[in-house]
């Protein structure tokens, strides 16, 4: 919106050709999202309390979360809205990519405000039923999918592309349609799964959202991905303003989520970002770079599949609990150090993905 303002205004006045500038919007992007975020925070906190719309406890779980109990949930709501404000003032809304990002993120998300809203409006205490919420994220999944599969007029738009080597793809024909519904759907699911403790899940899904804005700032400049020896992909470099919006509303959100948590994201937030985290990462073709830079979320979800394979088979269980960041915490570190520690290891995992722009 304001990005076809400030072009009418160019013609006249100078100055306004500097927000055509990718680097530019996307700065404008995260003040614009981080900003949406400090200010509506408080009021969203403020309405969720008085509609007594509180996180509920396992009691099997940590019993330190039962003091948790009753803080407003559902905040990812804010994030998205954060996001999308900031797509509409400063994206370039002609671009196909913005689009797909943005429609998937948003659809995940309202996957995840049905659940959220069954369990804690509705007093559900099942949320949406598995099959339900499984057969919306396969909906969701495949149809970007198949349009990205249909939007490709390269060959490298449907390879996957192998990480430190500089000439290895691996062609995938129609079984691109499948990945891609791997990658986002479980992109979703494994965010979803690390959301478990103060800011465990937003710091990691900003840093990771950051780097894969630089890959998307470098795939869509010609210059720069032959440089860089990355694929070229014409138009996805307006995807890094996304990006820029997710960092500036994850860091907005993290000002309230940052231990003790005022408020939590929900389903609604940690299956729309993990579903942009895949989408993005498909379109910038860095899928497996995402599994480097999302290890931690690779972590928890993998203890999960291991945990109720291990009971099913042999009847005990490999950790104390899952996801892992129970696990630690029934060993005894406090909730605080597990968090950091966690944000620590994304940190060295999110260094080592963006080391791959070079390391080939």
């Amino acid at each position: 919106m304001l990005l076809w303002l400030t072009e009418l205004l160019s013609k006249k006045w100078h100055f306004f050709h500097v927000f055509q500038y990718l680097t530019f919007r996307s700065i404008l992007s995260t003040l614009t999202a981080l900003t949406i975020s400090l200010i509506v925070g408080p009021l969203m906190i403020k309405r969720l309390s008085h509609y007594q719309i509180g996180q509920t406890v396992r009691d099997d779980g940590p019993q330190t979360h039962l003091k948790k109990s009753g803080t407003p949930t559902m905040g990812g709501a804010l994030i998205l809205i954060a996001i999308a404000a900031s797509i509409f003032l400063w994206g370039d809304l002609s671009n196909i990519y913005i689009w797909i990002v943005l429609l998937v993120t948003l659809a995940f998300g309202a996957v995840g405000w049905v659940d959220d809203y069954r369990k804690l409006i509705r007093k559900n205490t099942k949320g949406l039923p598995a099959k339900w919420k499984y057969l919306w994220q396969t909906v969701f999944g495949l149809a970007a999918a198949i349009v990205l599969y249909r939007l490709a007029t390269t060959p490298i738009e449907t390879q996957l592309v192998v990480p430190f080597f500089k000439n290895v793809v691996i062609s995938l024909g129609i079984l691109y349609i499948p990945f891609v519904y791997f990658v986002i759907v479980g992109a979703s699911n494994a965010v979803n799964l690390t959301d478990g403790l103060d800011g465990l899940a937003i710091l990691p899904t900003v840093m990771v959202a950051g780097a894969l804005g630089i890959f998307a700032y470098a795939t869509g400049n010609f210059q720069f991905a032959n440089y860089l020896a990355i694929p070229y992909i014409p138009g996805v470099g307006e995807v890094a303003v996304f990006c820029a919006a997710l960092v500036g509303a994850g860091l907005g959100f993290l000002w309230f989520n940052t231990y003790p948590a005022q408020v939590f994201m929900g389903d609604v937030g940690a299956l729309g970002l993990g579903a942009a985290l895949g989408v993005v990462a498909v379109v910038v073709r860095q899928e497996l770079v995402l599994l480097i830079m999302g290890g931690v979320f690779a972590m928890e979800t993998i203890s999960v599949i291991l945990q109720v394979a291990s009971f099913k088979m042999t009847g005990r269980r490999i950790f104390k609990m899952a996801p892992l960041h129970h696990h630690f915490e029934l060993k005894g570190w406090p909730e605080p150090r597990v968090i950091v520690r966690f944000w620590i290891i994304t940190f060295i995992l999110v260094v080592s993905g963006l080391a791959t722009l070079k390391l080939r």
